[in-house]
């Protein structure tokens, strides 16, 4: 804890006293990638992570180890890689595998914390209408809430996507206020909580739905986003599309294909009203720990729990090893932190978050935690982070395994068929022209190759 902050605490308290652990306010957001307009997303309307981006240090290269909800979150809220968890789908529980584990919010509930988690913190199901109380972890939580919309929060113009083909693929502008569906209930309950305040530091959860599908928000997002104005992604080169979607083998068919141009638009604009819808929750939580008195005192982290695709190769969704679907949105306000305002280019993985928190809450940490701690860069954003992020899927029978530099992608499937992709993000951040097998980086493939092969031998990976 750097002095700045021990000066802020002690003077609440007599001499003597021991200033207390901080409170912990941890915000997952679902199905978010990077467009916030802090992240140079200028059409997005964020202006609540906006202005906590510009209190605390906004990470540019953070990156999750599995582009889906359920393998993401048991793989950050335990410290644990997907290959250590064994947990690469949506419906199994992470106990199943590793029944005696020490979660995040566990750990500081044994430590003298109060625990809560409000809304989709562990994977509950796909959407906020199947609940599945049994994915959730009791023995993580002193108290547990979940909302559900109320028959306003079921009303209202909407239309799917894909004609029905995609039952998830629909949009509801939903005739209510924010408290009419989940995020706002979830919202109302956190406040709630802080403002009943505890006898110890507490280590609040909170998971909105938004922007996941279905796309449900209030109205009043949507008309945020005139559908005309919405900007379609481009287009992908003939002859372009990238290994990863041949796998395995033959031409890749989207299920996106039917989409018109209309219904892209459409999705572009539900998606960015729950973006919107979100954000507006993250702004009743700032401005109610600065009214409640709690901002010098609480460590806020929000993240989403990986990215997605807005369409760019006409995919629709998460689940690539791409990094629209690998990157997060990561912000940590560390009260008194020197870095506090600024942007670090240091790579950070979400396995890092479980080993910070607890240093940071001086609380130890479990041995066995996958990740390290990237505390240093909350005081000097301009230090070094990572050498490289790993991230994997299992799609189409294949196993891919993915790393990143702060400058190369470079990807390796295996299954019944193999292949390998190659980006430089100096000269192609949207990952358009596979480099894999050009003469002219054939050193740098086979250095990034071998840092791979190290990973799948250091981590028992199986292709």
């Amino acid at each position: 804890m750097n002095l700045a902050l021990l000066g802020i605490l002690a003077s609440s308290f007599a001499p003597g006293e021991a200033p207390p652990r901080p409170n912990v306010l941890f915000i997952i957001s679902d199905d978010l990638n990077c467009d916030l307009n802090c992240y140079g997303a200028t059409w997005v309307k964020s202006p609540n992570l906006d202005r906590l981006a510009a209190s605390g240090v906004r990470f540019n290269h953070a990156y999750v180890q599995y582009p889906v909800c359920n393998p993401s979150r048991t793989s950050f809220l335990t410290g644990l890689r997907p290959e250590k968890t064994r947990i690469l789908g949506n419906n199994i529980h992470f106990r199943k595998n590793l029944p005696e584990v020490k979660t995040l919010p566990q750990w500081f509930r044994e430590h003298g914390y109060y625990t809560a988690s409000l809304g989709k913190v562990f994977h509950r199901g796909l959407s906020p209408e199947e609940l599945r109380p049994d994915m959730d972890d009791p023995p993580s939580w002193d108290h547990r809430f979940y909302g559900q919309a109320t028959e306003a929060g079921k009303t209202g113009e909407r239309r799917n996507m894909s004609g029905g083909k995609l039952p998830w693929c629909n949009w509801l502008a939903a005739d209510c206020d924010d408290e009419g569906l989940q995020d706002g209930q979830t919202t109302k309950e956190a406040i709630r909580l802080m403002e009943a305040g505890k006898d110890k530091p507490w280590f609040i959860a909170i998971g909105f739905y938004r922007p996941h599908d279905p796309f449900h928000s209030p109205k009043k997002y949507f008309d945020l986003y005139p559908v005309e104005k919405m900007k379609l992604p481009p287009g992908f080169p003939a002859g372009g599309l990238p290994n990863a979607f041949t796998l395995p083998g033959g031409a890749f068919k989207s299920p996106f294909d039917s989409f018109t141009e209309d219904d892209k638009r459409e999705f572009l604009r539900a998606y960015y009203a729950g973006l919107t819808y979100m954000d507006a929750q993250v702004g009743k939580l700032l401005d109610s720990l600065h009214r409640l008195r709690l901002e010098q005192n609480t460590v806020v982290v929000f993240l989403g729990d990986h990215g997605y695709e807005l369409g760019v190769r006409n995919w629709w969704n998460k689940n690539t090893l791409f990094e629209k679907s690998c990157r997060v949105p990561f912000l940590v306000r560390w009260p008194g932190a020197k870095g506090n305002g600024k942007t670090t280019q240091g790579i950070v993985e979400a396995i890092d978050i479980y080993p910070t928190l607890c240093e940071l809450a001086k609380v130890g940490a479990p041995s066995g935690l996958q990740g390290e701690s990237f505390a240093r860069l909350l005081d000097d954003p301009a230090k070094l982070g990572k050498e490289t992020a790993f991230t994997t899927v299992e799609r189409g029978g294949a196993r891919g395994l993915s790393l990143r530099t702060v400058r190369y992608r470079y990807t390796e499937w295996k299954g019944k068929e193999t292949a390998a992709e190659l980006y430089d993000h100096n000269s192609d951040a949207g990952e358009v022209k596979n480099l894999a097998g050009d003469p002219a980086l054939k050193e740098i493939q086979l250095k990034l190759a071998l840092r791979l092969e190290q990973f799948r031998q250091q981590n028992e990976v199986k292709p």
